[in-house]
C-alpha cells in the first residue's frame, strides 16, 4: 500500500453522496414489503422528463389528500423539496425524484435514526425549522433589532428596580454548537464526512418562517393529529365546513400566539426551539401516519408469490395482506362539549399523548347540564379512577366589582392586584379557555393535596400555554367542601385553611405562584401567575410571556371534566354508582321509630350509615 493512499479519501459529488444516503436509508430503515409498496406508489403516479421520473406538487397533495380549503399544499410541497435534497442544504429545493422522496419519507416518519445518529429529538425538529424557514438576512435584521430594543429596555428596566432573577442571561447558543450534528452524522456513517467540511452548511441564524407558511402547517396538524397509518385523511376532510375550518384556523392562531407572532414578522430558530418543548413537544407526530401511506399500497395483485429483489427496483407482486379494516370505529370523541370539540381535541395532543386521549374521553361533568356545585361536581367525577380533563372558559370580570358576589370573591383575594394578560380593549369579546390534566383519581382534600408530577396546568385560549409540574410543592390539586375555609377547587395552591400562618390574613385564599383557584359556586375563577415561580407548576417558558406577572380574574361560563379510559374504567364508575344508590335507598328505609329526626341522624352516624363521604340520604 502507497504512503499516501491512507489519507485519501473518495472523490465523491454531492449527487453520488446523496444517492448513497437514500439506499442506505433503504437498506437499513425499511423491510423489502415497505419499499416494494413505496416503490409501486411512487411510479403508479410519477411524471416522466427526458427520462426522469418525478413528482410534482398537485401529485404529492392529491396522494396526501390534503384538502383544498387549508391551502397548505404549497407548503408541504416546499418542505419536501428541502427534505429531499437532505444532507445537503444548497441543493435544495431537489425534484421529488424516487430517491429524493424517499429520503422525505424517512424523515417525516423519523425512521431516519437507524442510520443517522443523532443525539436527540431536537436535531430532527431543527431539519423541520430548515425546510419552512426562508433566509432573509433583511427580514432576520429587523428581528434583531426588535429583540436588541427588548434587552435594552430590559436592561434598562432591571437597572432601576434591582434586576430580577429572569433577566439573567440565556444559555445563548450552546445548541447550535451541534447546529450541523445531523448532517455531519449523516456523512460520518458513508465515510465521507470531509465533502460537508469543505463548505455544506446552513446557519439558522440568517432565517425566518413566515408566519403564513406556519399558520397553514398547524391547521394540517390539527386535522391530522388523531390520523391512522392505514386511514385516509379525507376522512376527516370530507366534513370540512367553513364552519370547521374557521374552528381550525382560530386554534391554529392561538397556537401561534405562544410564538410571539403578534410583535414579530415571523419566527425565528432560538424561539422555534423553545416553544416546541416548553408547551408543543407532540406538535407533528401528526405527520408520521400521514407520509407512512407511501408505505401501504392502495392496489395489490395478491396472484404472485411473494419475489424478494433490489428494494428500490422490484417489480415484482409481494404478498400482502389487506389493510386492516374495522367495522364499527370508535368515535375520537363520543359526543362534543362546549369547550371540548375535535379540533380542541388536537390541540390537546399537542402536549398529551395522543393515545391517551382519541378514542378514550368519556365526558363525565358538565356545569351547564348537572349543575354548576361542588356536590354535583363530585357525584360525577369522584368514582372516576384514571386520569382525567379539567376544562374550564370564561370572560374577564371588570376592574371594580359590579356585583355582591364579584365583591365577595374580591373581599377573599390578597388587596393586591396583577394586571391582566388579555388588553383592556379586548377584555370583553375574548374567551379564556384554561385546563389540567389530573393524573389520578379524585379526592377531598382536607389537610393535604393530591396529584403528582405528571399533573399538568394549561391554557388553551387565548394564548396555547403549558405549566409543566414542579417538585418544589406537592399542591396539586385540591377539592375543598369545608365549611369553615374558603372552599372550591383549585391547581398550584394549598390546600385553603382558616388558621394557616400562610394566608394571607383572615379567611383570604392562598394563591400559588402559579395556580388557578375556582370558588364553592364554581362561578368565578382565578388564574395566576408569577414569573419568579417557586410553586408546584412551573412559571411560563414562552420568549413573549417570559418574566411577566398577570391574574385573569374570569366568570366562568363552562366547566366540563373528562375520563381518560377504556370501557372498563366506565363500567367500575357505573357499578359503583349503583352500589352507592342502593346503599342511599337503604338508608332512606330505614325507620328508627324515634320521632326525633336529629336522634335519628346521630343514631345513624354512630352506626356508620352517615358521615363521612356518606350523604346519609333522605330523613322524610
Amino acid at each position: 500500500m502507497g504512503q499516501g493512499s491512507s489519507t485519501e479519501a473518495p472523490q465523491l459529488t454531492l449527487e453520488q453522496l446523496s444517492s448513497a444516503l437514500a439506499h442506505r436509508f433503504a437498506q437499513k430503515c425499511y423491510s423489502p414489503l415497505e419499499l416494494y409498496c413505496f416503490t409501486s406508489v411512487f411510479k403508479s403516479l410519477a411524471d416522466s422528463e427526458s427520462g426522469l421520473r418525478y413528482w410534482n406538487e398537485a401529485t404529492l397533495c392529491r396522494f396526501l389528500e390534503l384538502p383544498d380549503a387549508l391551502g397548505v399544499g404549497s407548503v408541504l410541497y416546499h418542505i419536501s423539496g428541502y427534505l429531499g435534497a437532505f444532507p445537503f442544504p444548497s441543493q435544495a429545493p431537489a425534484i421529488l425524484t424516487q430517491e429524493a422522496l424517499l429520503k422525505v419519507v424517512t424523515i417525516m416518519t423519523e425512521r431516519h435514526g437507524a442510520v443517522v445518529k443523532s443525539k436527540s429529538r431536537e436535531t430532527w425538529v431543527r431539519e423541520l425549522y430548515r425546510s419552512l424557514a426562508v433566509y432573509d438576512r433583511g427580514v432576520q435584521h429587523g428581528v434583531e433589532e426588535k429583540s436588541k430594543q427588548k434587552t435594552e429596555a430590559a436592561a434598562t428596566t432591571a437597572s432601576t428596580s434591582g434586576g430580577f432573577a429572569i433577566d439573567a442571561p440565556e444559555d445563548g447558543d450552546e445548541e447550535q454548537e451541534e447546529d450541523d450534528e445531523l448532517v455531519l452524522a449523516a456523512l460520518d456513517s458513508m465515510d465521507a464526512v470531509e465533502v460537508f467540511r469543505q463548505g455544506e452548511q446552513s446557519n439558522v441564524h440568517h432565517s425566518i418562517i413566515p408566519s403564513d407558511n406556519l399558520l397553514k402547517l398547524v391547521e394540517l396538524l390539527l386535522l391530522c393529529a388523531p390520523l391512522d397509518a392505514q386511514q385516509s385523511l379525507s376522512t376527516f376532510a370530507a366534513d370540512l365546513s367553513d364552519k370547521r375550518v374557521e374552528e381550525l384556523r382560530q386554534t391554529a392562531n392561538m397556537i401561534l400566539s405562544s410564538f410571539g407572532i403578534e410583535k414579530n414578522p415571523g419566527v425565528t430558530y432560538r424561539t422555534w426551539n423553545t416553544v416546541l418543548s416548553a408547551s408543543l413537544p407532540y406538535l407533528f407526530d401528526g405527520l408520521h401516519p400521514l407520509f407512512e401511506h407511501f408505505l401501504f399500497a392502495k392496489d395489490f395483485d395478491l396472484s404472485k408469490k411473494k419475489n424478494s429483489t433490489a428494494p428500490l427496483s422490484a417489480e415484482t407482486h409481494p404478498v400482502i395482506p389487506p389493510p386492516k379494516t374495522i367495522t364499527n370505529p370508535e368515535p375520537l370523541l363520543r359526543e362534543p362539549g362546549e369547550i371540548l370539540n375535535l379540533t380542541v381535541l388536537s390541540q390537546l395532543s399537542f402536549f398529551i399523548k395522543g393515545n391517551n386521549l382519541f378514542h378514550r374521553l368519556r365526558p363525565l361533568y358538565s356545569g351547564n347540564k348537572h349543575g354548576f356545585s361542588m356536590g354535583s361536581f363530585e357525584k360525577q367525577v369522584f368514582n372516576w379512577r384514571a386520569p382525567s380533563i379539567l376544562l374550564v372558559s370564561g370572560r374577564l370580570l371588570p376592574d371594580a366589582p359590579s356585583s355582591a358576589r364579584e365583591r365577595a370573591l374580591a373581599d377573599n383575594l390578597p388587596p393586591k392586584r396583577l394586571p391582566s394578560s388579555i388588553p383592556d380593549e379586548d377584555a370583553s369579546s375574548t374567551t379564556l379557555t384554561l385546563g389540567a390534566y389530573i393524573p389520578v383519581q379524585w379526592k377531598h382534600t382536607a389537610r393535604t393535596s393530591f396529584g403528582d408530577t405528571n399533573s399538568v396546568l394549561f391554557q388553551l385560549a387565548p394564548t396555547h400555554d403549558v405549566f409543566g409540574a414542579s417538585t418544589m410543592s406537592s399542591d396539586y390539586v385540591y377539592f375543598n367542601k369545608h365549611p369553615t375555609s374558603p372552599a372550591g377547587v383549585g391547581f398550584g395552591s394549598p390546600v385553603p385553611h382558616q388558621s394557616a400562618a400562610h394566608t394571607y390574613a383572615q379567611g383570604h385564599i392562598t394563591l400559588g405562584p402559579v395556580s388557578l383557584h375556582m370558588d364553592d359556586a364554581l362561578e368565578f375563577g382565578i388564574f395566576t401567575h408569577l414569573s419568579d415561580g417557586g410553586g408546584s407548576f412551573h412559571p411560563s417558558r414562552l420568549p413573549c410571556r417570559r418574566g411577566k406577572n398577570w391574574q385573569d380574574r374570569f366568570e366562568i361560563e363552562s366547566i366540563e371534566v373528562w375520563g381518560c379510559g377504556g370501557d372498563d374504567v366506565a363500567e367500575a364508575q357505573r357499578r359503583e354508582w349503583a352500589f352507592q344508590e342502593r346503599e342511599a335507598e337503604a338508608r332512606r328505609r330505614i325507620n328508627l321509630g324515634t320521632g326525633d329526626i336529629d336522634a335519628d341522624r346521630e343514631l345513624l352516624r354512630m352506626a356508620g350509615l352517615m358521615g363521612g363521604d356518606r350523604s346519609g340520604g333522605s330523613m322524610s
